[in-house]
């Protein structure tokens, strides 16, 4: 089993975030695992955004999910994203990505935001359409990602 927390309640698992995030979409644009590692000081303060949702079973870490304001300077008018979903590749397809979405739109929709965003590749794309996702735009940017809206008003 694990619970979904926000970020400020379990920053112990700062480091091993970091280094996911940093593994998964940085290690090769310039920055440093320790410049992931100082964004996350931002989702500690007391700010609406950004925020962040860990997973974690006990004191082991299973995944995590940022709410931020752009995750694609291509669509600065789209906010708030849903960025840097990550699960544990022991912990992948038993719900726990879907957990982490779902905490990361709920909480954009407490802050008056009805509509969330999401960008990936299109090999991926499937995997948040199930999860309710839809498709906005394919193609954006140098990287050709998708952005997806998720409503919390159904």
């Amino acid at each position: 089993m694990y619970n979904i927390s926000d970020y400020r309640d379990c920053q112990s698992h700062g480091p091993v975030i970091a280094e996911r995030v940093w593994t998964a979409w940085w290690q090769d644009s310039g920055l440093q695992v320790g410049d992931v590692a100082e964004h996350l000081k931002d989702m500690t303060n007391p700010h609406t955004l950004p925020t962040g949702f860990v997973a974690h079973d006990g004191d082991d870490y299973v995944g995590s999910a940022f709410l931020i304001h752009c995750d694609l300077e291509e669509r600065p008018q789209y906010l708030p994203w849903v960025a840097a979903l990550w699960v544990e590749e022991g912990r992948r397809r038993s719900g726990v990505a879907r957990a982490l979405m779902q905490a990361a739109t709920q909480r954009a929709a407490e802050l008056g935001h009805q509509t969330s965003y999401l960008c990936c590749g299109r090999d991926l794309e499937t995997c948040y359409i199930n999860c309710g996702w839809t498709v906005l735009e394919r193609g954006v940017g140098k990287h050709d990602l998708t952005v997806l809206t998720f409503n919390t008003t159904g």
